[in-house]
């Protein structure tokens, strides 16, 4: 898919995004993620972000068992917390453990990624809050001045998935987010949360949803699955990666 913003970008840049793993010993399938960690590992990405739910019930055994999981890849991995991971004060074992909720990283002068905490304290619903929005414009203003690609990740739906049923979990503050992504040019948005991967475009920026990538919380016939992302100056490949190796752009 071609993508009309401006940037910096000099090289392609491979990006593989996991989402809603859910570890725990009633939900995950760890074969599949064991395949999907081969698969990546193959793929040699430049880096792989997580966006939210690595465990199920925000239990210190199952973060323990993400950090494990984790190891096995092979690049530079970062990750965002989803609201299963804030249940039984899991958000403070996700820092030990894993990282920083909110974060930012470079890459070649040319590439902001933006991880975003949507998560609260044992409910489901998303908001990331007026504080963390003003950090966020000030990274995407940096981002602006130098022209680089930028990307925003987050757990939580900025725009409602189809085939998801009744909308209830989306950002509370989902307005206000989305016009200070659109106002700064924002390239890629890339979620989670609902376990179907989906695509919008809204002005220049793309919205990508990932599936679930080994929850056995599937809706109807979907199947676990990931995206890739193949970024060059001129252009974006956007993949869903089935683990049956089936591949859609």
């Amino acid at each position: 898919m071609p993508d009309s913003n401006e940037n910096s970008l000099n090289s392609e840049t491979v990006i593989a995004h996991i989402s809603d793993l859910h570890i725990s010993n009633n939900a995950f399938d760890d074969e599949i993620f064991l395949e999907v960690v081969n698969q990546i590992n193959d793929l040699c990405p430049d880096m792989v972000i997580v966006t939210g739910d690595l465990t199920d019930h925000g239990y210190y055994s199952e973060f323990l068992k993400a950090k494990e999981y984790f190891s096995m890849i092979q690049f530079p991995l970062f990750a965002v917390p989803g609201n299963h991971d804030a249940r039984n004060v899991g958000y403070e074992i996700f820092e030990e453990l894993i990282g920083e909720r909110s974060w930012v990283l470079t890459k070649d002068d040319d590439l902001t990624v933006i991880g975003m905490d949507s998560s609260g304290p044992d409910i489901d619903r998303g908001h990331i809050g007026r504080p963390q929005q003003l950090w966020m414009e000030n990274e995407l203003n940096k981002s602006l001045k130098n022209s680089n690609f930028s990307i925003v990740a987050m757990h939580h739906h900025v725009i409602p998935v189809p085939k998801t049923g009744r909308e209830r979990n989306v950002l509370s503050d989902a307005g206000d987010i989305l016009q200070s992504l659109i106002d700064h040019d924002v390239n890629m948005v890339i979620c989670g949360h609902k376990h179907v991967p989906h695509l919008w475009r809204m002005e220049n920026t793309l919205f990508v949803n990932a599936g679930s990538v080994s929850s056995i919380k599937l809706r109807g016939k979907d199947k676990n699955s990931y995206n890739t992302y193949h970024i060059r100056p001129d252009h974006i490949d956007v993949i869903l990666n089935n683990i049956n190796d089936e591949k859609y752009f």
